[in-house]
């Protein structure tokens, strides 16, 4: 019987009376003149208007979102191109969310909005929107209907109560939605187990039937391709997290059609094309298409039985596909070679590579937004760990130029980035990069990682380490272990389920890379991860504490035994394993950090220092890992610094002042603990 249960009361007054306790004392403990000093930094970052506001087109307008020190909760704001391209853009405000929780007395958190891009009641293009708000920044919100033109939410039209809803437009008077639409009608994971197709002035419980999933599965959704001459509908099944269904639907009888392709695939259609990144070996006519490679079929003929089908990309041993974005004319692939990033432009069909223009050698470069249905227009990206962001604007097959730059955040003279490569347990070569100052003496480190759910983790710029840590003198580390993506899809499926153990061998390679290199000593290396990656910090702190001198462990899952029977825990037993399978059981408890808790603090310096820090508004991530593994932990009289905060959802803050308090607090930590430690 697990006695920390209680925890799992996710609002209820002792459990919060418990980490209410646990942050004053970390806060107490943590914070002083240095921690002053690095929250101030951090949220300047965070709230300065030298960022850069990243844009999405609607017709004549460029919107953004954006957050401030003025306005913690953000506008939902819009722009035309020539007014973007000056240094001081005259941005006309749509949605104060502030002043929308002041006006109606609620926490609201911004959740994004779904723009109708026809013509809304209204008769204007781009005029209605599907907003979503979160209280407290969880997954679950509500959505209301927004009139852009009039400025204020549509009274009777579009509306759902609080929900991890999925939502999408078909015309202006019919969306298509899931939701809970009472008991069953959600999966084991918490999302829609149903769409439905929604008319307006029709009561929710009277819209039509479109799918109805299994609860087993993670989530149903539908939705509506208004490419002009290829206008479809299309229900999409998700399985488990790596495998789905995508059905092409009549909207006239509802009937469903199946397309064909492996359940483990990432099939997209569009215009006439069909283009499917199969995640396992496929078996087809023509000959086998490897694991993440990229093929192209035509959608009819592919309908009608045909596989005849042309290969865009292939991958290799260092080189994998990170992805992909139309435009109206070309194909843009982007790919990483060792874990750094290439862009490059297709002509479809012959799928012949074409210049585009006035990329900058020696960044990583990235698509930021695309509408292939309105041009050949590009929003890219530039960037890498000691590069400030650049946002690139042209047109693909012609040229890009620089349309905003952001400043140095931190000073980056002298300052290198590295790559290196440390051999695993199974002799896997495991790529990580090092960003710092060359200096002779083993400096405080600070390693990263996450190593799940085929996420790959590129060289970015690294503005808040870099004048948190980096520039303090501290050398960070970014691992690319298997589980993420780096090297496509087998780099991932080589630590699944029964292999998980080698993404946890593989960060623990590179901790002793480290050190066997002289970067650092194991007293001055620390490591950090959230999430997936908290669950890599748990594993490190009860399978390896040998290795580091401090580790910060957030918003984690850690109780691998009921993991799946929390919030949205089912939806990655694809990941992790089925603990109720007692064959499944049998590896997961091998490395589940709550059932292998050290039994003592052991003799001083035997276990890592460790910081938990969690969100009790996180509706994905069950709080109650963070909480139970600290109680435990304490109960066997070994010290935890604990914070747990309130607001937040997944991310862990629902504003800026609350994420560059989480941030300062994490190094400070990592300073206390690693900044004076001795080699």
């Amino acid at each position: 019987m697990d006695q920390y249960a209680w925890l799992e009361d996710v609002e209820s007054a002792t459990a919060l009376d418990w980490a209410r306790a646990r942050n004053a004392e970390s806060t107490a403990r943590l914070t002083g003149p240095r921690f002053d000093e690095l929250e101030s930094r951090v949220l300047a970052i965070l709230d300065t208007d030298q960022r850069i506001p990243y844009p999405v087109r609607r017709g004549e307008h460029l919107w953004n979102f954006w957050r401030d020190a003025d306005h913690p909760y953000g506008l939902w704001r819009r722009t035309t191109l020539e007014s973007f391209r000056t240094d001081s853009p005259e941005w006309e405000v749509v949605i104060d969310v502030d002043a929308l929780r002041e006006a109606e007395g609620e926490n609201w958190v911004w959740g994004g909005a779904a723009v109708l891009r026809g013509e809304s009641p209204d008769g204007a293009r781009y005029d209605r929107a599907l907003v979503s708000l979160s209280r407290g920044g969880a997954d679950a919100s509500v959505v209301r209907e927004f009139s852009i033109s009039r400025r204020e939410f549509v009274d009777g039209g579009f509306s759902l109560p609080e929900a991890k809803s999925r939502i999408a437009w078909i015309d202006k008077d019919t969306v298509y939605v899931g939701t809970d639409f009472g008991p069953g009608s959600l999966t084991d994971s918490g999302y829609p187990r149903l769409v439905k197709r929604w008319r307006r002035d029709t009561p929710l419980g009277h819209a039509d039937l479109v799918y109805e999933g299994h609860h087993s599965d993670v989530s149903i959704g539908a939705g509506y391709d208004d490419t002009p001459g290829y206008e479809r509908h299309f229900v999409t099944r998700a399985i488990d997290f790596y495998n789905s269904e995508i059905y092409l639907l009549s909207p006239d009888t509802l009937a469903l059609e199946r397309i064909d392709v492996p359940t483990d695939s990432d099939a997209d259609v569009h215009e006439s094309r069909l283009l499917v990144r199969p995640k396992s070996a496929w078996e087809l006519p023509g000959g086998v298409v490897e694991p993440g490679a990229l093929v192209a079929f035509d959608f009819d003929a592919y309908r009608a039985g045909s596989r005849e089908h042309s290969t865009v990309f292939t991958p290799d041993a260092h080189t994998a596909l990170a992805g992909y974005a139309w435009t109206k004319s070309y194909l843009l692939l982007s790919t990483m070679r060792d874990v750094r990033s290439e862009l490059h432009t297709l002509e479809p069909g012959t799928w012949e590579r074409r210049e585009t223009r006035g990329f900058p050698e020696l960044a990583e470069i990235g698509v930021y937004y695309t509408d292939p249905r309105e041009g050949d227009e590009i929003f890219a990206t530039a960037s890498g760990f000691t590069l400030p962001p650049t946002l690139l604007h042209g047109e693909a097959g012609g040229s890009v130029e620089p349309l905003k730059s952001a400043p140095a955040f931190y000073d980056a003279e002298g300052v290198t980035s590295e790559q290196f490569f440390a051999t695993s347990d199974d002799g896997t070569q495991v790529p990580y990069f090092v960003v710092r100052r060359p200096q002779e003496d083993p400096q405080p480190t600070l390693l990263y990682g996450y190593g799940g759910f085929e996420v790959s983790l590129t060289p970015d710029y690294t503005a808040v380490s870099g004048a948190a840590w980096i520039e303090q003198g501290g050398v960070y580390v970014l691992a690319n272990i298997r589980g993420g993506g780096e090297y496509g899809p087998d780099w991932h499926t080589a630590a699944l389920k029964e292999n998980r153990l080698r993404a946890y061998e593989d960060f623990a390679a590179v901790a002793k890379d480290l050190v066997a290199r002289g970067i650092t000593t194991r007293a001055q290396l620390g490591a950090q991860g959230g999430s997936n990656g908290g669950l890599l910090m748990g594993v490190m702190y009860t399978r390896y504490p040998e290795l580091f001198g401090a580790i910060v462990c957030q918003v984690p899952l850690l109780d691998m035994r009921r993991y799946h029977q929390l919030l949205a825990g089912a939806s990655w037993m694809a990941e992790y394993g089925d603990p109720d399978d007692p064959a499944q059981w049998a590896y997961i408890s091998e490395y589940s950090p709550y059932q292998n808790l050290p039994e003592s603090a052991g003799a001083p310096g035997d276990l890592p220092a460790l910081l938990v820090t969690t969100s009790t508004r996180d509706d994905r991530v069950h709080p109650a890992h963070a909480r139970k593994f600290v109680a435990a932990l304490e109960a066997r009289g070994i010290d935890v610094d604990y914070y747990e905060n309130i607001e937040g959802g997944h991310g862990g803050a629902a504003d800026n002042k609350q994420a560059a308090f989480k941030s300062a607090l994490a190094y400070e930590f990592l300073w206390r603990e690693l900044g004076s430690a001795e080699s």
